[in-house]
């Protein structure tokens, strides 16, 4: 298995907004189509947010993270953050996304920051049992409870 740039392979595009529609999208009832996934899956960079990664093994997309400038606007002041980390629920409990994640702390360190945030509503234990901080508890505009974390790269 390799982590590469979406931005290099851009073939996988559709497979990766797949993903992240069914699971950020569809399951909370958001108003942005299809489409628009795509569109914005289409415009990711290498070296510039947003920048997405991508697990491929044997041409097959396992898959999907991505680093962009801001995931909370009420909290402008931490940046970047890492987004949108899905694996296929077959390769799940493989490491796929402890790889993705480790790509992704490598590229933010390449790009000089020194620390990584992160947004969940309900996977905070994945985190801290991988040593990811926990820096606070928020409310967004849903008033659903955010639960933020950092980690140093």
């Amino acid at each position: 298995m390799k982590i590469v740039f979406l931005a290099n392979h851009l073939d996988k595009t559709k497979v990766v907004a797949e993903m992240v529609y069914e699971e950020f999208v569809v399951k909370t009832n958001s108003i942005m189509q299809f489409e628009d996934v795509v569109k914005h899956f289409s415009n990711t960079h290498t070296n510039i947010f947003p920048i997405t990664l991508v697990a491929i093994e044997n041409d097959a997309c396992l898959g999907t993270v991505s680093i962009l400038e801001n995931d909370l606007k009420i909290r402008s002041m931490y940046k970047p953050w890492l987004a949108s980390l899905y694996t296929k629920p077959a390769y799940r409990g493989k490491g796929v996304g402890q790889l993705l994640i480790s790509k992704t702390l490598e590229v933010v360190k390449e790009l000089g920051f020194s620390e990584l945030y992160l947004r969940t509503e309900d996977t905070s234990e994945y985190y801290r049992k991988r040593g990811w901080a926990f820096i606070e508890t928020v409310s967004d505009d849903k008033y659903e409870e955010i639960h933020v974390f950092k980690k140093s790269v």
